[in-house]
């Protein structure tokens, strides 16, 4: 038997906020997260711009003494993940062996990487830190949350790249629907803001090189050429529908469908047919009954990108359609918040929960110059009140991977 799987609890640190709702009142008012790297000199690097977590302090989440232990995407997990355990309320209300962990990162500790690797360089392999290993491997921030939180159900980190969190979200919420756990704590973190990571994307064409941070992040915008970093984490609690209302947990939304499929087409490049992620849309559109564009959000991938951008606006097309695509309200939360990697997908599937709740479209800021191949309704600039009862996050990842995420208005 199918079972109904409700949202009933948000955490976030990203570069607009480190709470829900800082980081959701700067969305809606269309603050840009995007500035000059901090983390490292890139003076001479072709892009200086990042979306980095500002002061972020990890005290009131782990001792002080775990931090030498723990790289800083799975102190950012950790903490998104107390804020939305704190707010569900969920714990001591399932047995630990049905609560489980779905919390993936696409890179995991590659500053941990370049730091031991650079003492080895120095003063041999003696110098490398015992916690090295357990703080590289990018699975540590899912086993983290699940000790702290004495989650003993499935702990599944998953790693697809770009696409990693709403993977993870997707395959926590067929957990969940399918009975194989009653909650799942689910998303992504990302810390990669270093100068290994940005020299490997730049010279992969991928970055933006503007160093004005409004007019660095575009998408759907003519201009855009290429996407800005981010960081941080994000997590959502998806819970067994009745279970939550028998308890008199918040309802954000319902989740409602999850599609995943994969190009096979290029290691970066998105399939300009846009079949497989056209076709990701449509699962999800399907398991959730959606048959118009009216009343739909859609939270795009949106990376900036030249090429992303015009394959994504071909997807949504053949979703839905050319006249109903046009019905349809989206936008590009990563104007703002820069592209989060791993993190991206739960970050834009938790605006996405807050958008159906409160009404709310948010903006793709910085739009300025319309693209012909990207003619959809972006929501340039400014959120706009809408009624809409669904909405879709979209991922798009290095590899080909696809995922898209659909939820109803509670």
């Amino acid at each position: 038997m199918e079972r109904r799987v409700a949202v009933t609890g948000l955490g976030v640190i990203s570069p607009v906020g480190q709470d829900v709702t800082t980081a959701w009142q700067a969305i809606k008012e269309g603050k840009n997260g995007i500035g000059r790297v901090t983390k490292f000199d890139a003076t001479d690097f072709k892009a200086t711009l990042a979306a980095e977590v500002k002061d972020f302090d990890p005290l009131p989440y782990m001792a002080k003494g775990e931090l030498r232990k723990n790289d800083l995407f799975t102190q950012y997990a950790l903490a998104a993940a107390t804020q939305a355990v704190e707010d569900s309320g969920i714990l001591g209300t399932v047995e630990n062996e049905r609560l489980g962990v779905y919390v993936g990162s696409g890179i995991g500790g590659i500053s941990t990487m370049m730091t031991e690797h650079a003492k080895l360089l120095e003063g041999g392999y003696r110098k490398i830190s015992p916690f090295f290993v357990p703080m590289m491997i990018s699975n540590m921030a899912a086993g983290t949350i699940a000790i702290k939180f004495k989650a003993c159900g499935a702990t599944l980190p998953i790693v697809t790249a770009c696409a990693t969190s709403s993977n993870s979200i997707g395959e926590a919420y067929r957990a969940v629907k399918h009975g194989y756990a009653d909650a799942v704590i689910a998303g992504g973190s990302e810390a990669a803001v270093n100068p290994l990571a940005y020299g490997g994307f730049i010279n992969c064409m991928a970055l933006s090189s503007a160093t004005d941070p409004d007019a660095a992040s575009l998408p759907f915008d003519a201009r855009r050429g290429g996407f800005v970093m981010g960081e941080g984490g994000a997590v959502l609690i998806l819970e067994e529908y009745e279970h939550a209302c028998k308890r008199g947990a918040k309802i954000y939304a319902e989740m409602t469908g999850y599609g995943n499929t994969c190009d096979a087409h290029h290691i970066t490049a998105p399939d300009p047919e846009a079949t497989q992620s056209a076709r990701a849309l449509q699962i999800a559109m399907r398991e959730s009954g959606i048959q118009e564009g009216n009343g739909v959000y859609i939270n795009a991938h949106g990376t900036g990108t030249p090429l992303n951008d015009k394959t994504e606006t071909a997807a949504i097309k053949k979703a839905f359609g050319e006249k109903e695509a046009m019905n349809v309200r989206v936008s590009s939360t990563k104007s703002m918040t820069g592209h989060m990697l791993g993190a991206a997908g739960a970050m834009e599937a938790l605006v996405s929960v807050l958008a159906l709740r409160d009404g709310i479209v948010p903006p793709t800021i910085n739009y300025r110059e319309p693209d012909p191949a990207c003619d959809l309704n972006v929501t340039p600039n400014k959120a706009v009140k809408a009624d809409i009862r669904f909405a879709l996050s979209s991922s798009l990842g290095f590899g080909g991977h696809n995922a898209c995420l659909a939820f109803k208005k509670a």
